[in-house]
């Protein structure tokens, strides 16, 4: 969605030169007209979707594990509670620090020396909760160490975005740029949109899975140690050429013109956007938690919410199909308009087929909306501040979902799950409106 921008920071590592594929190849014509999603592994290589997958998957673990052995080792969901949430805040603060920071100094650096300092980090929160079994205490360590585990959390989702910004702009066929890169992106980041979705289902469920069954702080453990080998080989792989830092690609030249590159208004959008966002998923799980007590128990919630998590994930691939004249900003107010209207059947169900059917069709925008926004944020973003624009995009929806969780629990509490579900529905709507001025931004816009 960036073919005019990128180039700027990547003209000098095309995209054939990483994957050592040529990108105008009949092989590579051949499989754009077979299938959109063939073309990825040629633009990134085999290896980079299934490493930018699991690379990503100790983050997915960070909030739930900690949540998870900071309630069993102290006996208190407040004291689970709030160690969960300041991984939450640590996230959103860290991520556009990290992701500015690989802005200049290049993925590679940044993504390495976050591994290394996240894995201390979570085996700090694990020694110092354990260390607080059966004596009622809750020290401040847990605290400080929950709040570093997010802080440092390596930003590989947003990064692997963009990494497929770039190769997609340099990939595309001189005659077909505008369109060929397009096609490409939508394909990478519809891909993106779905691994999130798959990781942020599938890293709650082995939390649950490994605490009950051996013991509560091992999916800690095992995010420490999938964060230390896996995301090093993705700050390795040799996408990361497509995204050099500014610093240290222009020297002292690179140095000003980075201090020059302002962030726009513009961005605020997408950003506030996805606080949107992640509003509607925080409410929706805190309104789904209250539905299910009164019926099965509150364990049940997470499997009512991973629902809409898979129509979600299966809608975001089909994005890659969907007819390009409609334009980004027609598609995104169409799917917050569609989100709204269906969220507004949330408070109806009174049993969980009922309620698993509604979640189900509920879900087939939010993906879209999702891939779409993303597409946005690189649109409006300054060449060379991709990375700071995407992490704050993935900030936005941490930042939302703690916003989420409280207003819609307080609500479920005081006036049941039917309120609460009042949430969800604003939320999607403020998406629809936020999607009316990007339509006036974009049309701006050379």
């Amino acid at each position: 969605m960036t073919p005019q921008r990128t180039p700027s920071t990547t003209r000098n590592t095309p995209a054939r030169a990483v994957t050592g594929q040529e990108g105008s190849s009949p092989a590579s014509t051949k499989a754009a007209a077979s299938g959109r999603f063939s073309r990825l592994p040629q633009l990134a290589g085999r290896t980079f979707i299934p490493l930018g997958l699991f690379a990503r998957l100790p983050l997915a673990m960070l909030a739930m594990g900690t949540l998870t052995l900071v309630t069993s080792v102290s006996g208190s969901f407040a004291a689970g509670g709030a160690a969960a949430g300041a991984v939450g805040i640590g996230s959103a603060l860290g991520a556009p620090v990290l992701g500015s920071l690989a802005d200049r100094r290049g993925q590679r650096p940044v993504l390495l020396l976050s591994a290394v300092l996240n894995s201390v980090a979570v085996l700090a929160l694990v020694l110092a909760a354990n260390a607080t079994a059966g004596s009622g205490d809750f020290p401040p360590a847990v605290l400080a160490a929950a709040l570093a585990a997010g802080a440092t959390c390596p930003q590989v989702g947003p990064l692997a975005r963009v990494r497929w910004m770039a190769l997609t702009a340099n990939a595309a066929e001189p005659s077909s740029a505008p369109a060929g890169a397009a096609r490409d992106l939508d394909a990478a980041l519809s891909y993106e949109s779905t691994a999130d979705e798959v990781t942020f289902v599938l890293g709650p469920a082995l939390v649950g899975i490994l605490a009950s069954l051996v013991a509560p702080w091992l999916p800690l453990a095992l995010a420490a140690a999938m964060t230390i080998t896996l995301v090093p080989a993705f700050a390795m792989h040799p996408t990361h050429h497509a995204v050099p830092g500014s610093l240290r690609s222009g020297g002292r030249k690179g140095r000003d013109a980075e201090n020059r590159v302002k962030l726009p208004w513009t961005v605020a959008l997408p950003v506030v956007a996805m606080v949107c966002m992640g509003t509607f998923f925080g409410s929706t799980q805190a309104a789904l938690s209250a539905f299910s007590a009164g019926i099965a128990g509150t364990e049940i919630a997470g499997l009512l919410y991973a629902v809409m998590g898979l129509s979600s994930a299966a809608a975001a691939l089909s994005v890659a199909y969907w007819p390009r004249r409609a334009g980004l900003a027609l598609r995104w107010v169409l799917c917050g308009v569609l989100m709204a209207g269906l969220a507004v059947l949330l408070p109806v169900p009174a049993s969980l087929p009922s309620m698993a059917a509604v979640l189900l069709v509920l879900g087939l925008p939010v993906g879209p909306v999702m891939v779409t926004i993303f597409a946005v944020g690189g649109k409006v973003a300054p060449a060379g501040r991709l990375g700071t624009v995407m992490t704050a995009l993935a900030s936005g929806i941490v930042a939302g979902t703690a916003i989420g969780s409280s207003v819609g629990g307080q609500l479920a509490q005081l006036h049941g799950s039917a309120a609460a579900f009042l949430v969800p529905v604003g939320a999607a709507a403020a998406l629809a409106l936020l999607g009316a001025g990007a339509a006036v931004v974009l049309r701006r816009r050379p």
